[in-house]
């Protein structure tokens, strides 16, 4: 593979994706053949918030591929308690497994991790920021569902600012010729600027509404999301968001007859249960896919991995303006930034912050 880790889903070409995706539909078809692939292999899984799809399919796979997994699903239950910093808990796990597989609260956590490794991480989810294994969940979905990644209308609905999925999603399928997107949120839940950035930058079309109905005849795809209360500052913000797009029967009798639904899971309230029913509700399928891809991506990184512990470059004076990096969280972490015209790039998190 292109990159030892995958902190995002672009760390690989788009080649590798197809390689993955392709791998991905064999293991569905024959899983069987596939066990004892990673035998004598330790996945460690690292989960520093809640999770029951991710976490629990990164041990399937790891353990329908025969090998065996360690970690922890509550930092409470760690030495993380005790104070014990990112850095230690990754260079000491990282010596008693292959792999590591890692969800963490603060945005950039991943990417800090790789500096600390002497094993692959796979970014699980950091923060607000990126999920790049739904993302090769999404595309294995898009495969078996759609039969093609490229024009596509894919409508992404509710909490497109702290959704790490819809961000990773956007950057995977912003790659492929001949797609564009709906964006479907309040003005305060709009997705943040870096990925409009990201947006034009690519060329791919895109337009923002603030009503489910009116996008619902275009789509061919629509990517609902949940109001993300752990996100919020208050309970009266969430309040003031939640329920303001809700899926229902009603909607999808406005859609095309081939549409699809997506979802990340879990949901609370933006699908209604009787939705479920509808054959072009794929969410359910969407997390048994996500097994697949996750098999699929630790036989690949796998294959050439190699236990060596990296030198962490140096950093900068520049502080990071989010409050929520790592750079903020765990100070010892190098500052690093790439340029944009007079603007400095956050390389953990992404957040701009003008040049002195």
């Amino acid at each position: 593979m292109q990159s030892r880790h995958l902190i995002d889903l672009s760390d690989l070409c788009v080649n590798e994706w197809e390689n993955i995706t392709r791998l991905a539909c064999d293991i569905r078809a024959n899983i069987d053949s596939y066990y004892g692939a990673c035998r004598g292999k330790i996945l460690a899984t690292l989960f520093y918030e809640p999770s029951t799809r991710t976490q629990m399919s990164f041990q399937t796979a790891m353990l329908r591929l025969g090998g065996r997994i360690i970690g922890f699903d509550n930092p409470s239950n760690s030495s993380v308690a005790k104070g014990e910093s990112l850095k230690d808990t990754v260079r000491v796990v990282s010596g008693y497994s292959d792999i590591i597989a890692m969800r963490h609260p603060v945005s950039g956590s991943a990417m800090a991790a790789s500096l600390y490794s002497r094993v692959p991480i796979i970014n699980a989810g950091d923060g607000g920021h990126l999920h790049p294994t739904q993302t090769l969940t999404d595309l294995v979905t898009l495969r078996n569902e759609k039969g093609s990644f490229s024009g596509l209308c894919i409508g992404l609905c509710g909490d497109l600012k702290n959704g790490r999925t819809v961000h990773s999603l956007i950057k995977a399928m912003s790659g492929f010729p001949d797609n564009r997107f709906v964006l479907i949120s309040t003005p305060s839940l709009a997705v943040p600027l870096y990925i409009k950035d990201y947006l034009s930058a690519a060329g791919t079309p895109w337009h923002e509404v603030s009503n489910l109905a009116d996008a619902m005849p275009l789509l061919d795809v629509l990517y609902m999301t949940r109001i993300q209360k752990e996100r919020f500052a208050s309970e009266a913000e969430y309040i003031n968001q939640r329920g303001v797009f809700v899926l229902d029967s009603d909607k999808m009798a406005m859609a095309k007859k081939d549409l699809i639904v997506l979802h990340p899971l879990p949901r609370v309230d933006e699908i209604t249960v009787e939705v479920d029913d509808d054959k072009r509700a794929k969410y359910f399928e969407q997390t048994e896919y996500g097994l697949y891809a996750r098999m699929a991506l630790i036989m690949k990184m796998l294959e050439d991995s190699s236990k060596q512990l990296p030198t962490p470059p140096p950093g900068v004076q520049t502080q990071c303006s989010n409050p929520n990096c790592i750079t903020r969280i765990e100070p010892y972490v190098p500052h690093i930034f790439r340029k944009s015209g007079d603007i400095l790039v956050c390389s953990y998190c992404e957040e701009r912050t003008l040049l002195d």
